[in-house]
């Protein structure tokens, strides 16, 4: 165990039993950053941002299934390349309530370390990121048999309202995160942070990504290297999706139904 640092995971928020008629208990993937030939950042001992990603995902995958109040699927479970698109693709193939990816960066400054977490940013950082947000929000994801008997303008109008709450629900992840990983690693300054990432694109499902810190310096990448530590990391990401289920209804766009 790091010094300083424990795993405790005692009183998390209890998340509310699953209403009536909407089944399963919530799915929550797991996306671990990179993989096969992108190997990510690669640290100052040589450690890979990929291998790093999945250990972690792969903690917390154990952890809240331990805890019996979720499903959990990782986008990958060895080391195998996917491209962006199909992680979000995945997520929404398993229906998902909410999707975390994790990372572990690298900057030219090697004094700089910390932890932070990103939601989409309303704002595209170029043409291409523009395109591809322009592509996914006008995806045939909202054109299924819930959709088949409404306008064309309805149809608009319901899609903006689930990628409003998508945004809505994302921000509330990314605050639950901030709270929990603060108690027991350090933070970037401001580390509620935006950023076009493609693979939180999907419009219907919230969606954070975490950054547990820099490879390239060299005491997050040892720290991260260590399985104690990545524990932590775990527990602290394990009250975070607790903290948000417990305030957050898992939100199903297939369950939308317009009135009338």
């Amino acid at each position: 165990m790091l010094p300083g640092l424990s795993a405790r995971a005692d009183n998390l928020p209890v998340p509310p039993v699953p209403p009536a008629g909407l089944g399963a208990r919530p799915l929550v993937m797991l996306d671990a950053g990179h993989g096969g030939k992108d190997p990510g950042a690669i640290g100052v001992a040589g450690t890979y941002e990929k291998h790093v990603a999945l250990a972690a995902a792969e903690e917390l995958k154990r952890q809240l299934e331990a805890g019996g109040r979720y499903r959990v699927v990782l986008s990958r479970a060895r080391d195998v390349f996917i491209p962006l698109e199909g992680r979000v693709a995945l997520a929404q193939k398993h229906d998902a309530a909410l999707f975390v990816s994790m990372h572990a960066d690298a900057m030219v400054d090697h004094e700089v370390r910390g932890a932070s977490v990103y939601t989409l940013s309303d704002d595209a950082s170029d043409a291409q990121t523009a395109a591809l947000a322009q592509r996914e929000n006008a995806s045939d994801r909202f054109a299924g048999p819930e959709f088949e008997a409404t306008s064309p303008e309805v149809a608009r109008i319901l899609a903006s309202l689930v990628r409003q709450e998508t945004r809505l629900n994302s921000a509330r992840m990314a605050r639950s995160v901030v709270a929990a990983i603060g108690r027991e690693l350090p933070l970037l300054p401001n580390p509620s942070r935006h950023a076009g990432f493609v693979v939180l694109k999907a419009p219907d499902i919230p969606s954070v990504l975490l950054e547990m810190g820099f490879i390239s310096n060299p005491e997050d990448e040892a720290a991260l290297r260590r399985e104690e530590h990545r524990a932590v990391v775990a527990a602290a990401m394990h009250r975070a999706i607790d903290a948000y289920f417990a305030q957050t209804a898992p939100f199903h766009p297939a369950a939308t139904r317009i009135a009338g």
